[in-house]
């Protein structure tokens, strides 16, 4: 008997620790702020940030900083830079385990989500912002610092984790679809005013078409990408959000794996088959496609618009394999053009948690220095950013740079000002995903969907419904997404791997062998007693 509830009991232990865990966040202390800055001591403010190998971000980093010590010249702000955020990511991740995180860095609230599993790892930045002196807009602060309500109140909500705040918004961009119009035309086509799935497939299997020498017929080339996407994760959240269908909650539960996902993994998988589609994974970055006129539809950030068109300022392949053509840029296609959905992302800063407050409140000042006009602007004007402040937005300077888009094709290039215009007018139809520990795992995991199912198609092998399920598991298996939620919540996964019904069917089992062994020992006892009183 002892050793049947010892099997059951190791069968429960090992059935929760396989189907449950716990991916929540832990609770971060209030930040309490100084009454005064102590300003007769040195402080030195790590700062890690990214760009893309791009000199202007740089030199704007490092005019930034060199204007915020002439206001506080007992702060030394030393500047760390990396070309991806994922490198930023893992070396935080690194450095929280040995104490030596920056003080300072650019990230997204996907991976500050996965620093809130620490203890007091990031500040929270409530009491910060609402402080009198040294908050946004406040009376001690020694540069025009925006207030609160000066913050585009979409792009700060991105910012919110738990019901509190852990970063504040540095740049925002998002998804466009850049289109070669000459060649829609020359196939037949009038570009809508709002691209539709249904437009940009038909015209892509129609650009697909090949002249019998196994040259394209559209562009002439051995090459052609019809349609050509640049983030597959954002390509099957926005469709997913575009459905109405389930994605995730706001509580951190998976419900990626739904009959919608299946019948859009089906459409790109035909569509891939048609020659029509692909993605930069596997094929390459979209600009380089669209420039030398093999590619039509290319769906890119509006971070990425100055790489795009026939006159873009950065070119990644050489000057006689570029094609002249036209250019307009437009919104991702959508499932509803009345109803449009589009994603809203990019940086953020967090501020991390150090012993002492006054050194804590020096990195406050340095971030909030980031959300000024002298920053704010001048960055934006490197990329297709758009400054997240109405205070930059509505500035001259910035409404004089939007006037002049076309002037040049550098500072002023059409393109990239068209993408930023793009992102200003629908501020409206911007979305966030949920943002949990283990929201950025579920965000590769979207994407691997998409390229899995690409992949397979160009391997030519079957996509059905075997296939589907077998990627589901695999998907879940190598994203850790079989583990509990931040909120403690179940993953909505579908059907148990057949590893975990073994399991849970072992478990079941034993109990019956617990149940049929306590009614035998209890038979046993009683007729035991009853020869006792009947002798």
């Amino acid at each position: 008997m002892k050793k049947l509830r010892l099997l059951a009991a190791g069968l429960a232990a090992a059935a929760c620790l396989g189907l449950a865990g716990c991916h929540g966040s832990r609770q971060q202390t209030a930040f309490t702020v100084p009454e005064t800055f102590d300003d007769s001591r040195e402080y030195e403010v790590v700062f890690w940030a990214k760009n893309d190998t791009n000199k202007n971000q740089t030199d704007i980093y490092r005019q930034a900083i060199e204007d915020f010590q002439q206001l506080y010249p007992n702060i030394t702000v030393t500047l760390r830079l990396y070309t991806d955020y994922g490198d930023i990511y893992n070396d935080v991740i690194t450095n929280i385990s040995t104490g030596t995180t920056p003080n300072v860095c650019i990230t997204y609230p996907d991976h500050i989500a996965t620093y809130l599993t620490g203890d007091n790892v990031v500040v929270p930045l409530d009491d910060l912002f609402a402080d009198e002196k040294y908050g946004l807009g406040g009376s001690e602060v020694r540069f025009d610092s925006p207030a609160k309500e000066e913050i585009v109140p979409q792009f700060l909500e991105e910012c919110k984790l738990a019901g509190q705040y852990y970063a504040i918004p540095y740049m925002r961009s998002t998804e466009a679809c850049y289109v070669n119009k000459t060649y829609v035309e020359a196939l037949g086509y009038t570009l809508p005013e709002t691209l539709t799935w249904d437009f940009v497939w038909e015209v892509s299997r129609a650009a697909a078409q090949k002249n019998a020498d196994g040259s394209y017929a559209l562009n002439g080339q051995q090459v052609l990408i019809p349609f050509l996407y640049k983030s597959s994760d954002n390509m099957m959240i926005q469709m997913l959000r575009q459905k109405n269908a389930g994605y995730s909650t706001a509580a951190g539960q998976i419900q990626i794996f739904n009959d919608t996902t299946t019948q859009l993994l089906y459409d790109i998988a035909d569509n891939t088959a048609a020659g029509a589609f692909s993605t930069f994974k596997i094929s390459g970055y979209p600009a380089n496609f669209l420039n030398a006129g093999q590619c039509v539809f290319a769906v890119d950030s509006t971070a990425g618009s100055t790489w795009m068109g026939s006159d873009a300022p950065l070119v990644d392949i050489a000057p006689d394999e570029i094609v002249d053509f036209e250019t307009e840029v437009m919104m991702v296609p959508q499932f509803d053009p009345e109803h449009p959905q589009m994603i809203s992302q990019g940086p953020s800063v967090c501020i991390f948690n150090k012993d002492d407050p006054q050194q804590v409140l020096a990195s406050w000042l340095f971030a909030q220095y980031l959300l000024t006009n002298e920053v704010q602007i001048p960055y934006s004007q490197t990329e297709g950013y758009v400054p997240v402040t109405t205070k930059a937005q509505n500035d001259p300077d910035y409404q004089d740079y939007l006037s002049r888009a076309g002037e040049d094709n550098d500072t002023h290039y059409a393109v990239k000002i068209q993408a930023v215009q793009l992102l200003l007018d629908n501020l409206d139809n911007t979305f966030i995903t949920p943002v949990f520990n283990g929201s950025a795992s579920l965000r590769d995991a979207a994407g691997n969907l998409v390229e899995s199912v690409t992949k397979a198609v160009r391997r030519s092998q079957t996509v059905d419904d075997a296939f589907i399920q077998a990627l589901y598991d695999d998907t879940v298996s190598l994203y850790h997404l079989d583990t509990a939620t931040s909120s403690g919540g179940k993953a909505d996964l579908g059907p148990l791997p057949a590893t975990a019904v073994a399991l849970l069917a072992g478990l079941a089992a034993a109990w019956v062998l617990i149940a049929l062994w306590a009614l035998r020992d209890w038979r046993r006892r009683k007729a035991a007693a009853d020869r006792g009183r009947n002798g």
